[in-house]
């Protein structure tokens, strides 16, 4: 399997989220205080900054012992760029997803500046089934916002956002369950598109997070709604542990997983760390032409090699 095709500031790049906005591509991903890299054309990457110089004071305060902030979501609702991103410490459910706004991604644009907007979702032990980390932010056929996240424990969640404020609709305050593995319960990482008339949810099975020994890898189930119920290519409820794999580690490629989707167009790419096994294991940046077949499901290519 291919190791990878990106250049640039490619490697500690873990979690990634991408957008493609004001003549360029953004990608952001976990790291102190969520780094910034820009592209203009998928190829070639250089890192720009970040969002935070340091973590703001309430998640110190909400989550005792976090470091950096986690897994980020970028998105553009109601004229501003949101990012969502998430307050944890491994393998604990006291965690929260919080939000920060700009109008601009440019940091040479005197407009740039990210305000913190706070706590949009928590998970609490005892109280939770849930852990409220890896948010994703998706529309409907109707363009309204949805929050999807999860990490093990009951899986997969979403909720209903209000687009005035980038938090939970009060108008609907379900948390809807949309896939987990109820025996292993590794499952996380989700990130949904709309194609068509179908719904596609994207999760990474297995672990992550061990370097080359990681086991990660992607998988995928659909659905007519965007509250489910997912099922995968032989029709297994995801919430039962269905999902038919996208993408799986060989070679030097080693637990490839966390995607994110770039959608231009008709056209998409599968964005992901993977652990490269000939590089002590670093998490590297790669990016897939993402096809479809004739029942309309997702097959990753290999890396790109040229400018898109």
């Amino acid at each position: 399997m291919t190791a990878r095709a990106q250049v640039g500031d490619v490697q500690r790049v873990h979690d990634p989220c991408i957008i493609a906005a004001e003549g360029a591509y953004y990608l952001l991903c976990t790291g102190g205080g969520i780094a910034i890299r820009r592209s203009v054309d998928l190829l070639r990457w250089e890192r720009i900054g970040t969002v935070f110089a340091e973590a703001p004071e309430w998640t110190r305060q909400e989550v005792p012992g976090s470091r950096g902030l986690w897994a980020p979501d970028i998105a553009f609702v109601n004229g501003r760029y949101h990012l969502y991103y998430s307050v944890s410490t491994f393998g604990k459910n006291r965690s929260c997803i919080g939000l920060a706004t700009n109008v601009t991604l440019d940091p040479a644009d005197p407009r740039y500046k990210w305000i913190d907007q706070g706590k949009v979702v928590e998970s609490t032990p005892g109280k939770d089934d849930f852990n409220a980390i890896d948010p994703n932010l998706v529309l409907d056929e109707r363009d309204h916002p949805w929050l999807t996240w999860g990490s093990f424990w009951g899986g997969i969640k979403m909720c209903r956002i209000d687009p005035a404020t980038g938090k939970p609709d009060p108008a609907d305050r379900q948390v809807y369950a949309l896939a987990a593995r109820p025996e292993s319960k590794a499952i996380e990482a989700p990130f949904m598109i709309r194609r068509g008339d179908s719904y596609y949810l994207f999760v990474s099975f297995d672990l992550c997070c061990r370097g080359a020994e990681s086991t990660y890898r992607i998988m995928v189930g659909r659905a007519g709604a965007i509250t489910g119920p997912f099922v995968d290519r032989d029709g297994r409820p995801m919430l039962r542990g269905g999902g038919t794999q996208v993408l799986a580690g060989g070679g030097r490629v080693r637990g490839p997983g966390h995607n994110a989707i770039l959608t231009k167009g008709e056209r998409h790419w599968l964005v992901h760390h993977f652990y490269d096994a000939d590089a002590r294991g670093i998490a590297t940046l790669q990016i897939r032409p993402l096809r479809w077949d004739e029942q309309g499901w997702p097959i990753a290519g290999e890396p790109i090699e040229s400018p898109r």
